[in-house]
């Protein structure tokens, strides 16, 4: 008798496949990291991800729960359950559309400080080396904020030119 056990899924009577506990486990704490990613998001982030009446209400009210609180361990669960109801891919999809953007967000913000604070210690070659690149930038005024920025630093002063600089910056060079 030549028994073939390659990695085949077993399946049961009615042609599904049979998981094993270790797998439904995970799968379990899948969707209980799914509904904690959704707690963590603001209404106005939920408002861009598909999901059900029922769902919204459950992960607001989870939002107004104390978090050391069991309620809110139960009302995770609860969440969970609907979850398990759903179809979560564009619940998924949702919340990875806002990470990616949180991600892109933070790059954009490091770029701008390490363009800032080239300004600041380089002086006209990071000016001139910005202009390149953003031509509608005022070299005059980044001039004037980094004479400014670097006599404040001299003279240990809060940095509140760089901060200019940098709100200069933020709101001149777009994602």
């Amino acid at each position: 008798m030549n028994a073939d056990h390659s990695n085949e899924p077993l399946l049961d009577e009615n042609g599904e496949i049979i998981k094993s506990k270790t797998q439904l486990k995970q799968e379990a704490e899948d969707i209980k990291q799914l509904g904690v990613a959704l707690v963590d998001f603001s209404n106005a982030q939920l408002d861009s991800i598909p999901m059900s009446d029922e769902l919204r209400e459950a992960v607001q009210l989870a939002n107004r729960i104390n978090r050391k609180k069991d309620g809110f361990r139960r009302q995770l669960q609860l969440i969970g359950k609907i979850l398990r109801q759903d179809d979560i891919q564009p619940i998924e999809d949702g919340i990875n559309r806002l990470r990616a953007h949180h991600l892109r967000s933070n790059d954009h913000f490091h770029q701008l400080e390490q363009l800032r604070d080239d300004i600041v210690t380089q002086g006209d070659s990071a000016i001139q080396a910005i202009l390149d690149e953003h031509p509608d930038l005022d070299r005059q005024k980044l001039r004037q904020m980094q004479r400014q920025a670097v006599k404040q630093k001299e003279g240990e002063k809060p940095p509140k030119a760089a901060r200019e600089i940098f709100q200069y910056l933020k709101q001149n060079i777009k994602e």
